[in-house]
C-alpha cells in the first residue's frame, strides 16, 4: 500500500493542479482559487519549493530534477478531517439507532476493546490506512478513554510522518464503568500523554472530553486546566447534535444557559476548540463561537445516518465561524472526504441551498486547515508549505472517465469527483513529499 519514495531531494510533478486561497463566501468564488490547467508544483526535502504554469517552471528547473507527469489527473491539497473516532472503525455502518442508542448499543461496547494494547495498534494501522487510501492526510481524531489507545494512534501516525491530532477520551459518568475514568485520573492519564506526544515531529494533543453528559464539572474542569497548563493543546468534543442530547445537557446542567455554555462555563471555547456537528445552534451561540474564534466540524454523513440533523452552512457563514468537514466514522459512513462532500450537497439541496464545488474543495482542505489552526502548514499549495498533497484521477472509474467527458468547466469536473468518486479516485497520496499510498 505505501512505498518507499523519499522526500529528499528535488521532485516536480506535472498535471493540472488547484487549491484554494480562502473562503468562497468571503472572497467570491473566482477568487477563491488558484488553478493551473498545466502545472508545474516543485517539492525539495518535504516542502513545496514552487508552483505555476509548467511551461514557467520547467526551464529554471536545476539538472537532474526529477519530473512526474500525471495525465487526466488533479494535484489537490491532501484532505483534512476535522472530526473522526478511529476506535469505531469496526462498528461502522451499524444499523437503526440515534444517537443516544447507537453510543449505547454500539459505540460503548466497541470502545471496551482498546483496554487491549494490541486490538488498539491493529486498529490504528487499519484506520490510517483507510485515511491514506482516501487522500486524508490530516485528522482531528478521538480515542478512547485507554491511554493506550492514543499511544497506539500516534506511534501508527508517526511511521507515516503525518500531521495529525488525537487524544484521551475523559468520561466520568453515564457510561459503562470500563469506559470511566475521574477527574483526577482523566487530568493525570492526558498530562502524560501530552508530556510524551504533544509537539512530537507532526503530532499535536487534543484535550478530549467526549460530550458534557458524560462529564461531571469537575472533570470539565480540570480540562480547561489542562489547557491552560500546555500551550498549543486541542480541545475537541461534540456540541448540540442531537435534540434529545440537547435536552439531557439541560436536565444535567441547569445552572448554565444552554449547552455551548457549558463548555464555555469551564473556559473550553478557543481558537483551537473544535465542536463536532453544531446542528442546533442559536444565533447567539454562533456569535459566541465566532468571538472565541471556536471551530465546528460539520459531518453531513453522521447526521444523516444517524437521523440529528441538517446542519446550517449558511448560518455559519453569517457569523463567520470556521468550519471544516469530518467524516465521523463510525456514525458516518465512509472515510471517503469526496463522498462526504457529495452528502453535504444533499444536506444543503435539503434546506434550498446550493454548495459550490469551490466551496466544497475549501471545506476539504484549506476550511479544515483554518478550523485547525494549521493553514500555515498544510491544507495549501503555497511555496514553504508541507508537501501533504494527493492525485485525484479523473477516469477513476468508467462512468467517471464518460461523465468527465461531457464536462465543460473546472466546476463541473470537481462536482463530478465529489458526486462520483470515493476512494478510487485516490491516485495517490504524499506526506512531506513522501508518497505514503499508491492505488496501484
Amino acid at each position: 500500500m505505501t512505498d518507499s519514495t523519499s522526500g529528499s531531494g528535488t521532485i516536480a510533478y506535472r498535471a493540472s493542479i488547484l487549491d484554494s486561497l480562502g473562503d468562497p463566501a468571503e472572497l467570491g468564488l473566482e477568487n477563491s482559487y488558484r488553478y493551473f490547467e498545466d502545472g508545474m508544483m516543485v517539492v525539495q526535502d518535504g516542502r513545496i519549493l514552487a508552483l505555476g504554469e509548467a511551461a514557467e517552471i520547467m526551464p529554471g528547473l536545476s539538472s537532474g530534477t526529477t519530473i512526474r507527469h500525471y495525465e487526466d489527473a488533479l494535484i489537490t491539497p491532501g484532505f483534512i478531517d476535522t472530526h473522526i473516532h478511529y476506535p469505531q472503525t469496526g462498528m461502522i455502518a451499524s444499523y437503526g439507532e440515534q444517537l443516544l442508542d447507537w453510543l449505547e448499543n454500539y459505540t460503548f461496547p466497541a470502545e471496551q476493546k482498546f483496554a487491549d494494547p494490541a486490538h488498539a495498534e491493529q486498529v490504528s494501522e487499519i484506520f490510517i490506512n483507510e485515511l491514506l487510501r482516501n487522500g486524508t492526510t490530516t485528522a482531528l481524531v478521538f480515542g478512547t478513554v485507554h491511554p493506550q489507545s492514543v499511544d497506539a494512534f500516534f506511534s501508527t501516525a508517526e511511521k507515516h510522518n503525518l500531521r495529525m491530532i488525537a487524544g484521551k477520551v475523559m468520561m466520568d459518568r453515564n457510561a459503562p464503568k470500563a469506559l470511566t475514568d475521574t477527574p483526577e485520573s482523566g487530568y493525570r492519564d492526558s498530562k502524560a500523554l501530552i508530556e510524551r506526544w504533544h509537539g512530537k515531529g507532526r503530532l499535536h494533543y487534543a484535550v478530549t472530553p467526549r460530550f458534557a453528559p458524560t462529564s461531571s464539572p469537575e472533570q470539565l474542569a480540570t480540562a480547561g486546566q489542562l489547557l491552560r497548563e500546555h500551550e498549543g493543546l486541542y480541545m475537541h468534543t461534540h456540541l448540540s447534535e442531537n435534540r434529545n442530547e440537547i435536552e439531557w445537557v439541560k436536565e444535567l446542567f441547569p445552572e448554565q444557559s444552554g449547552y455551548l455554555d457549558v463548555y464555555d462555563h469551564h473556559n473550553l471555547l478557543g481558537k483551537r476548540s473544535v465542536f463536532a456537528h453544531g446542528v442546533h445552534l442559536c444565533d447567539e451561540e454562533c456569535q459566541r463561537l465566532a468571538e472565541t474564534d471556536s471551530a465546528i466540524a460539520f459531518c453531513p454523513t453522521s447526521n444523516l445516518f444517524l437521523g440529528s440533523g441538517l446542519f446550517n452552512l449558511p448560518q455559519a457563514e453569517q457569523h463567520k465561524i470556521k468550519v471544516g468537514l469530518g467524516t465521523d466514522v463510525g456514525a458516518g459512513t465512509s472515510f471517503s472526504m469526496l463522498q462526504t462532500l457529495n452528502e453535504a450537497y444533499k444536506v444543503m439541496q435539503l434546506q434550498g441551498s446550493k454548495l459550490h464545488p469551490f466551496k466544497s474543495f475549501y471545506l476539504a482542505t484549506l476550511g479544515g486547515a483554518r478550523a485547525l489552526e494549521l493553514d500555515q502548514q498544510v491544507g495549501t499549495l503555497e511555496p514553504g508549505s508541507e508537501a501533504d498533497f494527493l492525485v485525484l484521477d479523473y477516469n477513476a472509474t468508467p462512468l467517471m472517465s464518460y461523465r468527465m467527458q461531457q464536462a465543460k468547466s473546472l466546476d463541473e469536473r470537481l462536482f463530478v469527483l465529489m458526486t462520483l468518486g470515493d476512494d478510487r479516485a485516490v491516485k495517490e497520496t504524499f506526506a512531506m513529499g513522501r508518497k505514503i499510498y499508491s492505488r496501484d
